[in-house]
């Protein structure tokens, strides 16, 4: 199996302005019309969220289905398609945290098969985003119906707070995952 460090590529970025950026910050859809003024709680926590969000799909960008699929270093499983499917597994967890009904079944099986299923088809790739954009989606809308940041939701009874806040952490750790994924496959760098 090939390991992403035996293809060590030239560090690279897209910036011109600040050369450890992903993009110059005019050109970052992250950068919401030039400004990043928002107000409140709740608007702040889904600010972060979608930023972290769009960041993970910045960092898949541009890449085919085996670049996608390439693994880190054993024993690892870790892939950037594999962190889009897990991701989509997650929001369905977490959408599950919020109803008292009987959960979802996951999406790809058992442990770990997110990761494992995360193979080299162009099918798999496009499926993964579909599923991601779904369940984030899902997710979005069953908390859309909890603006209170107090309410405690299902089962466990989960704050709405404390589900946002375990949503950006998820996402904010697999960013950093990203990042270094996305270096080793083609050296491309930044935020």
């Amino acid at each position: 199996m090939e390991r992403m460090s035996d293809d060590r590529p030239v560090r690279w970025t897209q910036a011109t302005v600040y050369a450890d950026m992903w993009a110059d910050p005019d050109a970052d859809p992250r950068n919401k019309d030039g400004s990043r003024v928002v107000e409140g709680e709740l608007a702040t926590l889904q600010d972060f969220l979608e930023g972290y969000r769009l960041t993970v799909r910045m960092k898949c960008e541009g890449l085919d289905a085996e670049q996608l699929a390439r693994r880190s270093v054993p024993p690892s499983t870790m892939s950037l398609l594999g962190l889009v499917r897990h991701l989509a597994e997650v929001e369905r967890d977490w959408s599950n945290w919020i109803h008292d009904g009987e959960p979802l079944p996951k999406l790809y099986g058992a442990k770990d098969a997110d990761f494992h299923g995360a193979v080299a088809e162009q099918a798999v790739v496009d499926a993964a985003f579909r599923d991601l954009e779904r369940e984030q989606a899902a997710t979005d809308a069953a908390l859309a119906r909890h603006p209170d940041l107090s309410e405690r939701l299902g089962k466990d009874a989960i704050a709405v707070r404390e589900l946002l806040v375990h949503r950006i952490d998820e996402y904010a750790r697999h960013s950093g995952h990203a990042d270094l994924l996305r270096e080793c496959v083609d050296g491309r760098v930044g935020q």
